[in-house]
C-alpha cells in the first residue's frame, strides 16, 4: 500500500519482520507441543524459546537471499532460524506443512487488523452519535430522488449512519471469529504425522480457534467473508460521503469539510472549497470494494490444495485492511469537523413555497371526505403553481384561495397543515431506537 492512504500501526502488521515473527512463534509452540507429547526433546523447544529471548533482529534481506535459491519463502524462514539457533532447530515444523504456518499466520495478521478496524469504528461511532445529538432537532429538507421531500433533522441523517456504521461493527466482530482459526494439521490435513493436540496447542497459545476440516488450508469461504464485510463497511463509508458531498455543493451548501487556515482549493481558482475529503474516500471505498471478488474467486481451490489464492492474499490481505483503516480515520474527522449551516437548511427548507407539506393537507381532504382521486388533484395542481413559480408562490395561500379545497377545510384547518414541528415529533422514538 502507497504511504499516503497508510496509518502505521495497520502498516506494522503486514511488515516482513511482524510475519516472521508470527511464524516463529507458529513454528516454537508447535514445536513446544511436541516436546510435551514426548515426540521431540524439550531441549528443541528450549532452545528455540531462549534464542527469541534474546530479541533477535529478524535478518530480512538474508531471509530473501535463501528464498531466492530455494523459491521456497517458508523453507528460507527455518534455514535462517536453523543457521541462529543450531542443532535443535532441526526438530521445528515436524510433521507440519508450509500451509501451516502461512494459513495460521494470515489468521493471526487478519484478526489484529480486524482489531484495529473495530477501534477505527468505535471512533467513527463516537464522532457520529456526539454530532447527531449537538444537531438532533437541527430541521432540514429530507430529499427524494435527490429532489426536496418533506422536513427531516440533520440529527436523523447521522443516527441513520450511527445505525449502519453499527451494524458494520457487528458484523466485522463477526468476521473475525469466523477468519480467526488455526490449522496445524500437516500434508492434506489428516494429521497423519502430527498429534492434533498440537493444533489445539498452538490455537490457544495465539488466541485461535481450531479450524474443524482444514484439508491442507483453511477454507476461503471464510477469508471470503471477511473481506466481503469490509467491502459492505467501504460502501457504508461511501455513502456517507456521498452525502457530505452533496450537502456541499454551491447550491445546497447545508453542511460542509472544515476547511483548515491555509488549504488552497484550487490552483487556478482562490474561491475554491472543495469536498476533498469525502471525494477521497469516494474513491478509497471503490479500491476496498475492488477486493472482494478475488476473495470469492479464492474459494474454489483445487482438491486439498493450490496457491492460487496466495498471490491474491498478498495483496488483498495488507492493500483491504491498510486503505480501510484510512478511510475509518478520514471519515471519522470529517464527521469530526463537519461545518454544519442550520440558517442555510431553514432556508432551503422554505424555499419552495410550502411544498414540502403538501401529504398533510392531501391526508387531511380524504380524511374530510373527498376521495384520495380528488384530493391529490386538488394539492397537485396548486403545487405544481408553486413549483413552476420556482417557489415565488406559496402553496398554503393558493389553498386557502381554492374554493375546491375550502369547501373540504377552513383556512385555519389547512394552516395547520404546515407546521414543521408535526414532522420533528418522534424524533426521540428514532433516537431511542438508535442510541439504546
Amino acid at each position: 500500500m502507497i504511504p499516503r492512504y497508510s496509518r502505521p500501526d495497520m502498516t506494522a502488521i503486514w511488515s516482513p519482520e511482524a510475519r516472521f515473527a508470527i511464524w516463529f512463534e507458529i513454528e516454537a509452540h508447535a514445536t513446544q507441543a511436541l516436546a510435551d507429547l514426548g515426540t521431540v526433546p524439550q531441549s528443541a523447544a528450549k532452545a528455540l524459546w531462549d534464542w527469541w529471548a534474546t530479541k533477535p533482529e529478524t535478518d530480512v534481506a538474508a531471509i530473501d537471499a535463501i528464498e531466492a535459491v530455494t523459491k521456497h519463502d517458508v523453507i528460507a524462514f527455518l534455514t535462517w532460524v536453523a543457521e541462529q539457533v543450531g542443532d535443535e532447530a532441526r526438530f521445528m515444523h515436524q510433521g507440519m506443512t508450509s500451509s501451516d504456518v502461512l494459513d495460521t499466520c494470515l489468521a493471526i495478521q487478519l484478526a489484529r487488523a480486524s482489531d484495529l478496524l473495530i477501534a477505527d469504528l468505535d471512533a467513527l461511532l463516537d464522532a457520529i452519535k456526539r454530532r447527531a445529538y449537538e444537531h438532533k432537532l437541527t430541521p432540514t429538507i429530507g430529499r427524494s430522488h435527490g429532489i426536496h421531500a418533506e422536513p427531516v433533522t440533520f440529527g436523523l441523517k447521522l443516527a441513520q449512519a450511527y445505525a449502519e456504521f453499527s451494524r458494520a461493527k457487528a458484523r466485522l466482530l463477526a468476521a473475525r471469529a469466523d477468519v480467526a482459526t488455526c490449522a496445524i494439521s500437516g500434508a492434506v490435513g489428516t494429521f497423519a504425522n502430527i498429534d492434533p493436540r498440537v493444533e489445539a496447542y498452538v490455537a490457544e497459545k495465539l488466541g485461535l480457534t481450531v479450524e474443524p476440516v482444514s484439508t491442507q488450508v483453511i477454507p476461503r469461504d471464510r477469508h471470503a467473508m471477511f473481506f466481503a464485510t469490509l467491502g459492505v463497511i467501504a460502501g457504508s463509508i461511501e455513502r456517507l460521503a456521498t452525502e457530505v458531498r452533496h450537502l456541499q455543493r454551491t447550491e445546497v451548501l447545508e453542511a460542509e469539510e472544515y476547511f483548515s487556515p491555509g488549504q488552497k482549493g484550487s490552483s487556478a481558482m482562490p474561491h475554491k472549497r472543495n469536498p476533498v475529503l469525502t471525494e477521497n474516500l469516494t474513491g478509497l471505498a471503490r479500491m476496498v470494494r475492488g477486493y472482494v471478488t478475488p476473495a470469492l474467486e479464492n474459494v474454489a481451490l483445487w482438491h486439498e490444495r493450490d496457491i492460487s489464492h496466495s498471490s491474491v492474499e498478498r495483496y488483498i490481505g495488507p492493500d483491504a485492511t491498510i486503505t480501510l483503516d484510512f478511510a475509518l480515520a478520514r471519515l471519522t474527522g470529517v464527521v469530526d469537523k463537519l461545518v454544519v449551516y442550520p440558517k442555510r437548511m431553514q432556508k432551503n427548507l422554505d424555499r419552495m413555497g410550502g411544498l414540502v407539506h403538501s401529504q398533510r393537507v392531501l391526508l387531511a381532504l380524504t380524511q374530510a371526505g373527498v376521495s384520495r382521486e380528488d384530493s391529490y388533484r386538488l394539492v397537485q395542481r396548486n403545487a405544481m403553481k408553486v413549483w413552476e413559480s420556482d417557489g415565488e408562490l406559496s402553496l398554503l395561500d393558493l389553498l386557502q384561495n381554492d374554493p375546491e379545497v375550502t369547501a373540504a377545510l377552513p383556512a385555519e384547518a389547512i394552516a395547520e397543515k404546515f407546521d414543521l414541528d408535526y414532522h420533528l415529533r418522534h424524533v426521540d422514538t428514532i433516537f431511542d431506537r438508535v442510541f439504546a
